[in-house]
């Protein structure tokens, strides 16, 4: 009865290094969105290049994903 605490699968983080990942995810998730819009409305306008926004899209997506993926069940 002195060990209350549930135990973990070896190799699953804890709830408290899931917290800190989301939040980190969350973060660059965010930045990585605005920083897509305001090159391609840039490259809309003809100070930039399309290609950067697009590149920047792809990695706000695969963020995104890490996080749904850190959230889910």
């Amino acid at each position: 009865m002195s060990d209350l605490e549930p135990r973990r699968r070896s190799g699953t983080p804890s709830r408290q290094a899931r917290e800190r990942r989301a939040y980190k995810l969350v973060l660059t998730t965010g930045g990585l969105l605005v920083v897509s819009l305001v090159l391609f409305v840039l490259a809309v306008l003809g100070f930039g290049v399309a290609g950067y926004a697009v590149v920047a899209a792809i990695l706000a997506a695969g963020s995104g994903f890490m996080l749904r993926r850190t959230l889910g069940p």
